[in-house]
């Protein structure tokens, strides 16, 4: 267990001796890392995704300081990745009677998380991509050097990228106990499906 602990504690971001003053739980470590993981996965600073994971699983508001010593990273990191996720909404100020400094809290409705992601990550990836596959079908219009493949498998990326657009947009405007009933009413579809593998192209 103990070799288990200097593991993790040696793959937290910027990670100083400091942390020694405030050591977290086994288990709040892993989970810290494994939510780094998967914001690195999806693009987003590996120091936001841990500052969030520790923010989502802690006890009461925590100031920059705070994290910054438990988490062993650099004050200006903290700051930075603070600045990120209340861009992304995912966490929010708390004033605290008696202390000037800034504390901050996570939302912990873990379905608001996900929608506010889901927001977020239209609004950096999905949107720009419409625009870039646009201005591209609209540029191939006008060009005689784009071949008719080209021209069409633009098209077929525009309209599978809208398509996609269309669906994000509306599960984010899907009252959330029909989303939860929507969700399960998915998984029983699945079941009457007919099984085997995808048609192949040429099949």
């Amino acid at each position: 267990m103990d070799l288990d602990r200097r593991l993790f504690r040696s793959d937290i971001s910027v990670m100083t001796e400091t942390t020694d003053k405030k050591k977290l739980p086994a288990v709040v470590e892993r989970f810290i890392l494994h939510w780094g993981d998967m914001g690195d996965g999806w693009g987003v600073n590996r120091s936001v995704s841990q500052i969030h994971g520790l923010l989502y699983l802690a006890d009461a508001p925590m100031t920059a300081e705070d994290i910054a010593e438990t988490l062993g990273m650099a004050r200006s990191n903290v700051s930075n990745s603070l600045k990120e996720l209340l861009a992304w909404n995912l966490i929010r100020r708390v004033p605290i009677l008696g202390d000037r400094r800034d504390h901050f809290e996570a939302e912990t409705d873990i379905w608001e998380v996900a929608a506010r992601i889901a927001a977020g990550r239209k609004e950096r990836e999905i949107d720009p991509a419409i625009a870039a596959l646009r201005a591209c079908v609209s540029d191939a219009a006008d060009d005689p050097t784009i071949t008719a493949v080209a021209s069409k498998r633009l098209k077929e990326m525009l309209a599978f990228t809208e398509l996609v657009d269309r669906w994000y947009t509306q599960m984010l405007r899907v009252p959330r106990q029909r989303l939860i009933a929507l969700v399960r009413l998915g998984e029983k579809i699945v079941g009457y499906l007919p099984a085997g593998n995808p048609t192949r192209r040429g099949d």
